[in-house]
């Protein structure tokens, strides 16, 4: 005489097979698919224009400059040195100032900080978005910094 088949351990375990393979396939993957950050960032009242050798930042009508490429580890993070200027508008009066450049991205959406290592003053967080034209106000980003070449 067979057994009788054990339909509701089967679909128990079937059940649990459909969960793991949910889990794995809606898990966010945070960082973007390149972790060098590149191309026009922009926000209200701020904008980051990056290529794979620096980033040029206007976060209201100040601005700044990075030497080098903006990079992304594996959870999005990203912290670069740099020099800012906060007396820039309407005529640069004032010094650059070392900075440092860090926040998150997602690779669509960016928060950014802006914090000057030689005084108390940081800008931001301020929220970017990948491929958005900044809104800058009376204060346009003045110049595009160069690509390696």
């Amino acid at each position: 005489m067979k057994e009788p088949i054990q339909g509701g351990t089967m679909a128990i375990r079937l059940a649990g097979v459909l969960t793991l393979i949910y889990a794995a396939a809606c898990q966010s993957t945070r960082g973007p698919v390149d972790p060098v950050l590149v191309g026009t960032w922009g926000g209200e009242n701020a904008g980051l224009i990056a290529t794979d050798s620096s980033a040029h930042v206007h976060i209201g009508c100040t601005a700044g400059d990075t030497k080098q490429a903006l990079v992304a580890d594996s959870a999005g993070r990203f912290d670069v040195p740099g020099l800012y200027n906060i007396t820039l508008y309407p005529v640069a009066r004032g010094p650059d100032h070392p900075a440092r450049f860090f926040g998150w991205t997602d690779g669509h959406t960016m928060s950014l900080t802006v914090a000057l290592t030689d005084t108390a003053v940081t800008l931001g967080p301020v929220q970017l978005t990948f491929g958005k034209e900044p809104r800058m106000g009376p204060c346009p980003i003045c110049r595009r910094p160069r690509t390696r070449g």
